[in-house]
């Protein structure tokens, strides 16, 4: 008995022995794992804090005075205006904080007044003083915003009046472009100064250094807004390119992170996987004139089955490959103040016969016929193009087909750029297609203002436009516009057909909320890292 009961406990003891080593392996390689996998996800996580991005055709990183398209993008991380604009357009307070009118034509702009220059000098009304009168003398892509100021007065250290030739409306959109220090081209002539290599701004970067191949810059820790949106990312390097296909190619290669192309066929330049891809609404507006003067295009039911017969989504398949945006209105790119859930009538050869119907016309013979004082009309439109922009030819050809298709005769009249222009000018056509670079405010004035493409007149058009010069409240302003637009849309004096398109490409490894507009690329570029 005391030999069994002794083999009872060495048996309990070497199980007790093996579990306990089977548990320390256990752990040991769970301990093992663990760390491997903090390890991984502490890779996996890594914060990078720079971006590469590029200047292709560079000329000067004074925004005052480059006209290229890549540094005006990126000086606006450098330079900052007195208004700014939001993802939809909308004003925002920048380096002012407060504007109103104190008459027709002029503006009271309170200025902040815990801004530094990044040399650690203090932004003051002196400021935009010199930059607005710089502007004035200089050639700028910025000449436009400044063409109607005869004077700025300084009323103290941080306010100005701002004084125009005329009313403008909306006048404070043409407060968005950047201002540049006083103090620090004092003495120089600005078109020809070594200072224009690394001038200094107020925003969230700076300029480090300009050589011949890279812009570097650096996080400004002195911003004013720094409480706010303190950058992640603590340096950009902007490389140099003398074309576009250097920086696709360095795209390709993984030394750009970020670049824009208005290229259409980018994907025959980068591929098509690997990357990430945003795509906005650009600048471009093209859109049809229906010259109201003209004896048939006078008539509503002629416009107004004009437009129901253009299928604008087939011209930009067939014309643009499905790349450019149809467009319905000239706000039609994402405008605060148009209701974007409002639809148009669209695309309806059926409803464009009804309309001529219902407007008396009768289809005989191969013809839209109408008695009128005992005389036959028939109905036949000249739709004039610039023989020399390809696109739009092509587009002119498709409308042709379209209103031949419901019984309209249209006669193309092929233009050169010069005799285009001339009569473009002179209004000395039934339809023009054109186009132009579509406005940043909501005014709707080159539609419908004096002298307008269309020769167009609408007495409650001319009273919303004016009351609009006064509107302050947001809500009323939305509303005026909303019913331009609508007008815009029922009685046709032109017809949108659509808008470029913008591509922002983006490496895979840049970590962000992407959401660029016309206006800036870089919305919440403050949450945005590489890993």
């Amino acid at each position: 008995m005391k030999s069994n009961f002794m083999k009872y406990i060495f048996f309990i003891a070497v199980i007790i022995i093996i579990g306990i080593a089977v548990y320390m392996i256990y752990e040991e390689n769970k301990s093992s794992s663990e760390n491997t996998e903090n390890k991984t996800t502490a890779q996996t996580s890594q914060t990078i804090t720079d971006l590469r991005m590029e200047i292709v055709s560079y000329d000067t990183i004074n925004p005052l005075l480059s006209s290229n398209r890549n540094v005006q993008e990126i000086t606006k991380l450098i330079f900052e205006p007195l208004i700014q604009l939001d993802e939809n357009y909308k004003l925002q307070a920048c380096l002012a904080t407060e504007w109103a009118k104190s008459g027709d034509t002029s503006y009271i702009i309170k200025l902040r007044n815990n801004v530094k220059w990044q040399d650690g000098t203090a932004f003051t009304a002196q400021d935009v003083k010199y930059t607005i009168e710089t502007l004035k003398q200089i050639n700028s892509i910025y000449n436009y915003n400044v063409q109607h100021i005869t004077s700025v007065d300084i009323i103290d250290n941080y306010s100005v009046r701002i004084n125009l030739d005329t009313i403008i409306p909306f006048f404070e959109y043409n407060l968005i472009f950047p201002i540049v220090s006083s103090t620090y081209f004092s003495g120089q002539d600005i078109q020809n100064t070594d200072k224009n290599n690394t001038p200094i701004g107020t925003g969230m970067y700076k300029i480090e250094s300009n050589s011949e191949n890279t812009v570097v810059l650096k996080k400004n820790t002195s911003w004013w807004n720094i409480s706010e949106k303190n950058a992640k990312v603590e340096t950009i390097n902007v490389n140099k390119y003398s074309s576009m296909g250097e920086a696709y190619n360095a795209f390709k290669l993984g030394n750009i992170d970020i670049l824009t192309t208005e290229n259409i066929n980018i994907e025959d330049n980068i591929g098509t996987i690997g990357y990430n891809k945003k795509e906005y609404y650009g600048r471009r507006h093209d859109f049809i004139a229906l010259n109201t003067a003209d004896s048939f295009l006078s008539r509503w039911e002629v416009r107004k089955a004009i437009s129901y017969a253009i299928d604008k989504s087939g011209i930009v398949t067939s014309v643009f490959g499905g790349k450019y945006y149809t467009a319905d209105n000239p706000l039609d790119y994402g405008n605060w103040t148009f209701d974007q859930t409002s639809t148009s009538a669209g695309y309806n050869p059926d409803q464009a016969k009804q309309v001529l119907i219902d407007g008396g016309w009768s289809y005989k013979y191969g013809s839209w016929q109408k008695t009128e004082n005992y005389r036959t009309i028939r109905l036949n439109i000249n739709l004039t193009v610039n023989a020399d922009n390809s696109s739009q030819v092509a587009v002119a050809d498709l409308i042709k087909t379209s209103l031949e298709n419901i019984g309209i005769h249209v006669n193309v009249s092929k233009l050169n750029t010069e005799r285009f222009n001339t009569a473009l000018n002179n209004r000395n056509y039934g339809m023009i297609i054109t186009g132009t670079n579509s406005s940043l405010s909501p005014s709707l004035v080159t539609y419908f203002g004096s002298g307008n493409l269309a020769n167009y007149q609408n007495e409650e058009a001319n009273n919303l436009l004016n009351e609009l010069l006064s509107l302050t409240d947001e809500n009323k302003i939305k509303e005026h516009t909303n019913r331009l637009i609508q007008i815009y849309r029922d009685d046709a004096p032109y017809i949108s057909l659509y808008f470029n398109k913008v591509n922002v490409i983006y490496s895979t490894s840049l970590v962000g909320d992407i959401k660029p507009n016309q206006y800036n690329i870089f919305y919440g570029i403050e949450n945005w890292y590489r890993r």
